[in-house]
């Protein structure tokens, strides 16, 4: 998917943010197939497990279990149909997940090449809230931040300063 072409910013904030709300002691299990993020947590000393590439909105299954203490899920909300169904069955007590945000100057994402590559949803920050809550989770820490790109034009000039991603800790009520 990245073909050798990292979002060095993005895991750089996203491990930083995970270094303050978790334990490397804790067990997570992170929905999506393993990826470089996912082996970048195993080389900091994280114990990561991937899901398998099940379809996340018709089986919940997979975190149905207290075997995890952690769920994360970076970037893959978006993807789904329907999201509070996973968020809903999660039996772990710790949430660690990141969307990428609705950009008014940019329409929503989507591969013609691979089905699974698609935003079916551009959340707003308060609407991720509203899920998360809906579904039983109560944020504890959250952060917003960029994501700029060197390139010259509107749009890159307005990624210096709009916030891309939407980043959240949330603990079980």
């Amino acid at each position: 998917m990245y073909e050798g072409n990292f979002p060095k910013k993005r895991y750089k904030h996203t491990l930083l943010f995970l270094n303050e709300v978790i334990s490397k002691n804790d067990k997570i299990l992170d929905l999506g197939v393993k990826n470089p993020f996912s082996e970048l947590l195993i080389k900091e000393g994280f114990k990561v497990t991937n899901t398998k590439g099940e379809d996340l909105d018709l089986e919940t299954s997979i975190v149905k279990t207290k075997e995890f203490d952690v769920i994360t899920a970076f970037e893959i909300f978006e993807h789904m149909v329907a999201p509070f169904n996973i968020l809903k069955d999660i039996e772990a007590k710790k949430l660690v997940a990141s969307i990428p945000l609705r950009l008014w100057f940019s329409p929503a994402y989507r591969s013609k090449t691979d089905k699974w590559d698609r935003h079916f949803h551009e959340f707003e920050d308060w609407q991720f809230d509203w899920l998360l809550e809906k579904s039983g989770w109560r944020i504890i820490k959250r952060e917003k931040f960029t994501n700029p790109v060197n390139k010259m034009g509107i749009r890159p000039l307005l990624r210096k300063f709009t916030p891309r991603y939407y980043l959240v800790y949330a603990e079980r009520i």
